[in-house]
């Protein structure tokens, strides 16, 4: 009688739901995972889970009378005295058909993202030969009953649902105890971690928008940029809504739209109204120069380009505006725009914001929210369609690897014309009721230091090269807030990271992505980091890695999954799409990159394909090249790149070290024990390293210096 009192009780107030493949508690071997975000948890799996599972309830609710209530209604185990589970008795349960509900995380999440998790789970999993079911539930981290400590927004009756998911493979790891513990332990973290990104609802981006608009307030301040402007989630909706309108009178539904425009809150709120009504954001970079914008402009057949008179003004970016109005384009200043509103304009604004769903046009999670173009390090640019729901798959990936929230800061310089900045960097925080702080330039590397500090920024990123010069510029409180620092879009130099940790004591977390797999592929993490990796990859994402003739090390890594691309834009095939294949498969990426993958699932990248050179029969990594150079000079920027001879092919070393021989990198590579091929055949003395916007190195101009 109490069971159906309260699950009658907690139904209504708390609209729980219970979704996904329930079936699969009454089959098998059941042992339940799931994600413990309140004090609420236990009682609503006792409640809302069919049949009568058996729960081990976490050590918080020891003594609590809602762990009480708990044991009136379903069957509980307490953990024994010396802190393990009663593992013995979990496993006869299993092995008798009976669901096991367990909380492998024990504590009540304080992050809202996967903490520690303990490996007691992972053996009952292992002894009793169970059909691991991941559990998600979703919501009861904004009920009362949370652990946040006024992180997240607390909410009487929030929407409560548990998602039941699909068993998955859980072998169990083999080995010394130690290690075996240590590995189970994080088995069951990809595991949860995995949930998280399962359990993700299908939505657009305004709707996520909307959704997180909601839940921290429509007042909360959420976003300023370098005009000390300073946005609400109101601001966002009313901007969103208010070009969303305006741009579709001028543009077709599918139409991509160039956006030219630097890091301001303007352009966000672009993005947002382009997205919301049908309409494709086509973020032009406008470092690139004018024959890159015009090959950008002529790959996804753009016809209208929106920017503002005083952002061309004060970049100096008149050739552009000329080179786009010379191929037929429609420029549309933003300036213009706001005129053009009118007071049924107004009006319907303020409809909209009182009932954003219903004025919301219909939306399609699948359709292209953006098309970015690939930095041409090493070819001719590409235009990269991502959907909706891919960038939304993205940013869950990350969340469910690393924590951030309401009390952090984003600091992002990188321009959003780069899928690290927009992504990871822009949209990624202000979806997660995380403050954003803008600025335009990442270069400035005196000046975004100052602003770290005094916005007090939690969250860093930035290249390798920006990071560097970032540390050698600041005070060393400049970053007294920050906790977390990623670095991404090219390798990590050791020495960047040496001198962030000396400096600052900060550990710089290094990330792998591509603009055709999202934000980031695998990341570093407080849970997961290994020194000279790229991390693990995130969760969602398979792999395979296919062996390279000639390469001893490794292989080219194909990935799939949610976060992936919809398709390329080829200068060849204006305005075609070509979706994602490669020769494993259909809906596989060639990331051209030679990766290695260790027993724990951390990834080495030795380098790309195309930077590879064959001397004398053997395949040498440029990287491994510039690596020596470094080591010979590390003041000084060095890079590598092949080029042929009468004899066949070699490699060319170019250097700002005026100092620098052949013979000092045959030294250097005796000292640390590389290959003697790997020393440059040919060095060569320059001023200075061609950058690209995204601050890479320009491969395709060093190339070119290489044969002139």
């Amino acid at each position: 009688m109490l069971r159906k009192f309260l699950r009658l009780l907690l139904g209504l107030m708390y609209r729980v739901r219970v979704s996904g493949h329930d079936g699969q508690l009454t089959r098998g071997r059941p042992l339940v995972v799931a994600n413990h975000d309140s004090l609420l948890d236990s009682l609503l799996v006792a409640l809302f889970l069919p049949g009568t599972p058996l729960i081990v309830l976490p050590r918080a609710l020891a003594g609590h009378w809602l762990g009480a209530l708990a044991r009136r209604v379903a069957t509980c185990v307490d953990l024994e005295p010396e802190g393990g589970y009663a593992v013995k008795r979990l496993v006869r349960a299993l092995r008798d058909g009976r669901a096991v509900v367990v909380f492998p995380q024990e504590r009540v999440s304080t992050t809202g993202s996967t903490m520690k998790v303990y490996d007691a789970a992972g053996i009952v999993a292992a002894r009793a030969d169970a059909d691991v079911i991941p559990l998600r539930i979703e919501g009861s981290l904004y009920s009362r009953w949370a652990a946040t400590s006024g992180r997240w927004p607390r909410r009487w009756f929030p929407r409560i649902s548990l998602v039941v998911q699909q068993p998955v493979p859980f072998a169990g790891s083999k080995g010394a105890a130690g290690t075996r513990r240590r590995q189970l332990s994080e088995d069951l973290l990809r595991v949860m971690q995995r949930a998280m990104v399962d359990a993700a609802p299908r939505r657009s981006l305004f709707e996520a928008l909307i959704d997180a608009a909601e839940l921290f307030g429509h007042r909360t301040r959420i976003i300023e940029d370098v005009r000390r402007q300073v946005q609400t989630y109101n601001d966002l909706l009313k901007g969103g809504f208010a070009l969303g309108r305006l741009t579709s009178r001028i543009t077709g539904p599918g139409e991509r739209v160039g956006v030219l425009l630097p890091n301001i809150g303007a352009t966000v709120c672009l993005v947002f109204g382009l997205c919301s009504r049908g309409r494709v954001a086509a973020m032009l970079n406008y470092s690139s120069g004018v024959e890159a914008v015009r090959g950008a402009l002529a790959v996804a057949v753009i016809r209208t380009v929106i920017t503002s008179r005083s952002f061309i003004e004060v970049a100096k970016l008149e050739p552009l505006v000329a080179a786009a109005d010379a191929a037929g384009c429609r420029i549309v200043y933003l300036e213009d725009l706001r005129e053009q509103l009118r007071l049924p304009d107004k009006l319907w604004i303020v409809y909209a914001l009182l009932r954003p769903r219903r004025a919301l046009p219909p939306q399609d999670p699948d359709a292209t929210a953006v098309v970015l173009f690939t930095s041409g390090s090493e070819a001719r640019p590409k235009g990269v369609a991502i959907t909706q729901s891919g960038m939304l798959a993205g940013m869950t990936q990350l969340r469910a690897a690393i924590d951030y929230g309401p009390d952090d800061k984003f600091l992002n310089a990188l321009p959003l014309y780069h899928i690290f900045g927009l992504v990871s960097c822009t949209l990624m925080p202000l979806l997660t009721g995380t403050r954003l702080f803008l600025y335009t330039n990442p270069l400035h590397y005196r000046v975004i230091p100052e602003y770290a500090y005094t916005r007090d920024c939690t969250y860093i990123f930035g290249t390798s090269t920006f990071l560097g010069n970032y540390a050698r510029q600041a005070h060393p409180y400049d970053f007294y807030r920050a906790r977390f620092v990623i670095a991404g879009g090219e390798k990590l130099h050791p020495d960047v990271a040496q001198l962030w940790f000396s400096k600052f004591g900060l550990r710089v977390h290094e990330g792998y992505g591509a603009t055709e797999c999202g934000p980031a592929m695998s990341l570093n993490t407080q849970l997961a980091f290994r020194t000279g990796s790229v991390g693990r990859l995130l969760p969602g994402i398979e792999h395979r890695i296919v062996p390279v003739p000639g390469i001893e090390v490794g292989g080219v890594l194909h990935v799939r999954g949610p976060n992936l691309m919809q398709g390329y834009l080829f200068y060849d095939s204006p305005g075609v799409m070509q979706s994602p294949r490669s020769e494993v498969g259909d809906g596989w990426y060639n990331t051209g990159d030679v990766v290695s993958i260790d027993d724990d699932g951390f990834v080495t990248v030795h380098g790309r394909v195309k930077r590879f050179a064959k001397i004398a029969g053997e395949m040498v990594s440029l990287e491994r090249v510039e690596h020596i150079a470094y080591h010979a000079s590390p003041q000084f920027k060095h890079a590598a790149v092949a080029e042929m001879t009468r004899s066949g092919e070699s490699t060319l070393l170019l250097t700002t070290d005026p100092d620098l021989d052949r013979i000092k990198l045959q030294q250097t590579a005796r000292r640390i024990n590389a290959q003697d091929l790997a020393v440059a055949r040919r060095v060569v003395k320059v001023d200075d390293l061609p950058l690209l916007g995204s601050g890479k190195i320009d491969y395709v101009t060093l190339t070119q210096w290489s044969v002139q």
